[in-house]
């Protein structure tokens, strides 16, 4: 199979989100939160919150409302799913600041 890209696994993702919010008449925050929610309940990884961050900040979600979906979907995925998804979410900020200190400490 030959591609045109070097990403394409990436270029697909990136593909398949952006149609999915074209075709989605949520807010962005309400967009944001509902695919976070949707990330504990399918217990994603730390990379897949990472994804996250960046819209999440832009559409001015709060570290409040994030918590209230958490605690919004713990009936229904589980403690075990909620406290990974914390921890989660808590390593995805971890990364997120860490690659943001290096690429200032390059440009230093």
């Amino acid at each position: 199979m030959s591609t045109a890209s070097d990403t394409p696994v990436l270029d697909t993702l990136a593909a398949m989100t952006v149609d999915s919010i074209e075709r989605c008449g949520l807010p962005p925050n309400a967009l944001v939160l509902t695919r976070i929610a949707a990330l504990a309940a399918s217990d994603a990884p730390p990379i897949s919150y990472a994804a996250h961050i960046d819209p999440a900040l832009d559409s001015g979600v709060t570290a409040e409302e994030l918590q209230d979906v958490l605690v919004a979907i713990a009936p229904i995925v589980g403690t075990a799913r909620v406290m990974t998804a914390a921890a989660n979410i808590a390593t995805a900020l971890g990364i997120a600041i860490a690659v943001t200190d290096a690429d200032i400490a390059a440009r230093g």
